[in-house]
């Protein structure tokens, strides 16, 4: 049976949603778990509680993951805390979809900076704890935007294929240091936007997806755990898609 106990895993971006969800998985699962989003965040403080109820092992790490100072201390807290960091999953992540005609420069960097140059400095300031550990597990959340690129999403596609790129030269670099690095690529997952959106318009997405039915993040939860386990230690520089066969 797939189990974490004893290690840590730093999650970004994790007061809800997706992070939250692997949280969840990865804390039944055994796991520390470092908590981590913007300052201004209570839900973070909320999803904290909602875990520590549930009996599982959770430190909180607010902070912005474009600022290395602040990821320095999202580090530091999962070291001092559990004595170790051996998983990292860079969830953080935005959309700010428009026409790339209509697209601002401020939408591009926005979305860049948050989604791919946050990656990359959480990255590069865990693998240093991990090299000392002679272990570590990335896992990228990435999309199918990045690897089939959507309409009005440029910005986030671009993102999501910079750090499926990331992803490989991560994998690649720190191979022979016990670590490895992998993505997944989720495609149309549940959330309070699909559960907005009008019956008609729910339907002709559902009718694009062979199994018929939206993703939910225990979905993704279940193979980011996978990845992060033991069970998945030859397994490295990969994508995996959780889409349903959207992109089949």
């Amino acid at each position: 049976m797939m189990q974490l106990n004893g290690k840590t895993a730093l999650i970004t971006g994790s007061a809800r949603g997706l992070g939250k969800a692997i949280a969840i998985k990865m804390a039944s699962l055994g796991a520390n778990i470092v908590l981590n989003d913007i300052p201004s965040s209570e839900a973070l403080d909320e999803t904290a509680e909602e875990l520590r109820k549930a009996g599982y092992r959770v430190a909180v790490a607010k902070g912005d993951v474009r600022n290395q100072d602040d990821v320095k201390a999202m580090v530091a807290t999962a070291v001092e805390t559990f004595g170790s960091l051996d998983i990292l999953v860079n969830n953080a992540g935005v959309t700010k979809d428009k026409p790339l005609a209509m697209m601002s420069e401020e939408d591009w960097d926005l979305v860049l900076d948050i989604n791919l140059k946050g990656a990359f400095i959480c990255t590069k300031l865990a693998v240093k704890q991990m090299i000392k550990q002679k272990y570590g597990r990335i896992v990228n959340i990435a999309s199918v935007a990045g690897r089939y690129g959507n309409r009005g999403q440029a910005n986030y596609s671009a993102s999501k294929a910079g750090l499926i790129g990331l992803t490989m030269s991560t994998a690649k670099e720190f191979a022979s240091k016990g670590i490895t690095c992998n993505a997944v690529a989720p495609g149309l997952i549940q959330s309070h936007m699909t559960d907005a959106l009008p019956e008609e318009v729910r339907q002709k997405y559902l009718g694009n997806i062979p199994l018929g039915r939206f993703g939910t993040p225990e979905d993704v939860a279940n193979v980011v755990a996978f990845l992060a386990s033991d069970e998945a230690s030859y397994v490295t520089a990969q994508v995996i898609d959780i889409d349903g066969g959207l992109v089949m």
